[in-house]
C-alpha cells in the first residue's frame, strides 16, 4: 500500500492520457451496446426457429429488455468493486466483461446447429454486456470525474456523453457501410457477426489502452487514510442508504434526462418513419447528422458549467424540456421536409445537451470517495432502466392506441420534475464533495 507522501500526483500529460484512455473505453463499450439493436433485423432469424420474423424480432428486442435490466446489477457490482478496489480495476473489469459479451455472440452458432442453445447463449452474452455497460457509466463518470482539474471538470467530464454517441454513431457507420459492401443475403447469412467481432478486437484495445490509466489521487488517499480518519466502509450498500438526499437527487435529476435522451435519439428514428413518414434511410441520415452536431456541444456545455456554475446549464435543460417538447414533437409529426427535421430534432438535442453534458460530474460531486462509484452508478441505472429503458415502449404503446401526443406530455411530466430538482438543489460546483471529503 502507498504511504501517504507517496500518493499519486498527476502532471496535466498524465491526466489528459489517462482521460483519452477511459473516454476511448468507453466509446467502445456503447458501441458493443448498440450495435445489437443496429444488427438485430439481420441477426435474428440465425438465434430463432424459421417462421414469422416479427416474432424473431420479438425475441431480440426481449433479450435487448432484459440486458436492459441488468444494468442495475451492474451498476451495483461494479460500483462496490471500484470504490473497494479502485476506479482502474473496475474500467478493466467492465471493458474485459463488454469484449466476452460481444465475442460470444459474433461466435455463437446458428439456431439449426446448436437448437435451442444458441438462443440461450445470447440471454448469456446480452446479460454480460448489460452487466458490463450498467457498471460502466458509474465507474467512468467517477474516474473523469476525479482525474479532472478542479477548474475543468465539466469539461473532461463531458467526454463520457462524446464517446457514448459516438459510440451510437459508430454503430451506424459499420450498418451503413456493410450495408454497401454486403449483400442482404450475406448480411442475414453471416455479415452480422462482424460487428460483433470489431467490438471484441476494439475491446481488446481499450483493455490495453486502460492498462496504462493512473488510479485516481482521491481514491489513492482514501486508501492510505488521507480521506479522514473515521473512514466509513467502501462500497456498501448500507453506506450509500445513508445518503438518501443525495440518492434521491441522482434519481430526480436523472429522469427526465434520461427519458429526453432515448426520445431524442434511439426513438427519434423510428420517430420519423412511423410518425413523420420519412424513409428508413432519410431518417437514419437526419439523425445521425443531428447526433454528429451534439457531440461538439457536450465539452462546450461542460466548459460553460466549469464557468457559470452546474445549475443554470441544468436548468436550460429542465425549462427547455418542460416547455419544448410538446411543440417540438408536434411540429416534428408534421413536417415532411428532411432539413426542417433535422432542425427541429437538433434544437431537441441541443436542449438534452444541458442534461448530458454535466449529469456525470453533478453526480460524482454529491457523493464522498468511498461511495462515489455507487452513489452515482445504481440510482442512475435503476432510473435508466425503469424510465430510459422504456421509453420506446410507452411511446409506440401511445400511438398504437390513437393518442401519441400524450407520450409528448409524459416526456413533459418527466422533466418537469427533474426542473423542480435542479430548482431545489445547490449548485455542486460549489458544495463539491470531490474538494471537501469533509463534508
Amino acid at each position: 500500500m502507498l504511504s501517504p507522501s507517496t500518493a499519486p500526483r498527476h502532471s496535466p500529460a498524465a491526466r489528459l492520457r489517462s482521460i483519452v484512455s477511459g473516454s476511448i473505453g468507453n466509446l467502445v463499450e456503447w458501441y458493443d451496446w448498440y450495435v445489437y439493436s443496429a444488427f438485430a433485423l439481420y441477426f435474428a432469424p440465425s438465434f430463432f426457429p424459421k417462421g414469422n420474423l416479427t416474432a424473431q424480432l420479438l425475441n431480440t428486442a426481449a433479450i435487448f429488455a432484459v440486458g436492459f435490466l441488468m444494468r442495475p446489477l451492474g451498476g451495483w457490482l461494479l460500483g462496490t468493486y471500484a470504490d473497494r478496489h479502485g476506479r482502474k480495476a473496475a474500467l478493466l473489469l467492465s471493458v474485459l466483461l463488454m469484449c466476452a459479451g460481444s465475442l460470444l455472440i459474433a461466435l455463437t452458432p446458428s439456431y439449426e446447429s446448436i437448437g435451442v442453445a444458441a438462443p440461450i447463449l445470447l440471454v448469456v452474452a446480452r446479460l454480460t454486456q448489460g452487466l458490463s455497460v450498467g457498471g460502466e457509466y458509474g465507474t467512468s463518470a467517477t474516474y473523469l470525474s476525479e482525474m479532472a482539474d478542479a477548474k475543468n471538470r465539466g469539461f473532461y467530464s463531458s467526454f463520457q456523453y462524446v464517446t457514448l454517441i459516438a459510440g451510437q454513431l459508430l454503430a451506424l457507420l459499420v450498418q451503413l457501410g456493410l450495408q454497401r459492401v454486403l449483400s442482404p443475403a450475406q448480411l442475414y447469412a453471416w455479415g452480422w457477426r462482424i460487428p460483433f467481432a470489431l467490438g471484441a478486437v476494439a475491446a481488446v484495445s481499450a483493455l490495453y489502452l486502460r492498462r496504462s490509466m493512473t488510479e485516481t489521487e482521491a481514491f489513492a488517499q482514501q486508501t492510505t487514510g488521507l480521506a479522514g480518519p473515521e473512514k466509513p466502509a467502501s462500497g456498501q450498500l448500507r453506506t450509500l442508504l445513508r445518503y438518501p438526499r443525495e440518492v434521491l437527487t441522482v434519481v430526480g435529476m436523472t429522469l427526465g434526462g434520461t427519458i429526453a435522451f432515448y426520445t431524442f435519439t434511439t426513438y427519434a428514428q423510428k420517430f420519423l418513419v412511423n410518425t413523420a413518414g420519412f424513409s428508413k434511410d432519410a431518417a437514419t441520415l437526419i439523425s445521425f447528422g443531428a447526433l454528429a452536431v451534439t457531440i461538439g456541444l457536450q465539452p462546450v456545455l461542460g466548459a460553460v458549467s466549469d464557468r457559470v456554475g452546474r445549475r443554470p446549464v441544468l436548468l436550460f435543460f429542465g425549462v427547455g424540456a418542460t416547455l419544448g417538447t410538446v411543440p417540438l414533437l408536434t411540429l416534428l409529426a408534421r413536417t415532411h421536409d428532411a432539413w426542417t427535421a433535422f432542425g427541429l430534432l437538433l434544437l431537441g438535442l441541443i436542449i438534452v445537451s444541458g442534461y448530458t453534458s454535466i449529469n456525470a460530474i453533478v453526480k460524482a460531486e454529491l457523493f464522498p470517495t468511498h461511495i462515489r462509484a455507487l452513489g452515482v452508478g445504481l440510482p442512475y441505472a435503476l432510473t435508466v432502466a425503469i424510465f430510459g429503458g422504456s421509453a420506446e415502449y410507452v411511446a409506440l404503446q401511445a400511438k398504437a392506441h390513437g393518442v401519441e401526443s400524450w407520450y409528448y406530455w409524459y416526456v413533459t411530466a418527466c422533466a418537469a420534475i427533474s426542473l423542480v430538482v435542479y430548482l431545489r438543489m445547490n449548485d455542486t460546483q460549489q458544495t463539491s464533495r470531490l474538494d471537501d471529503e469533509s463534508r
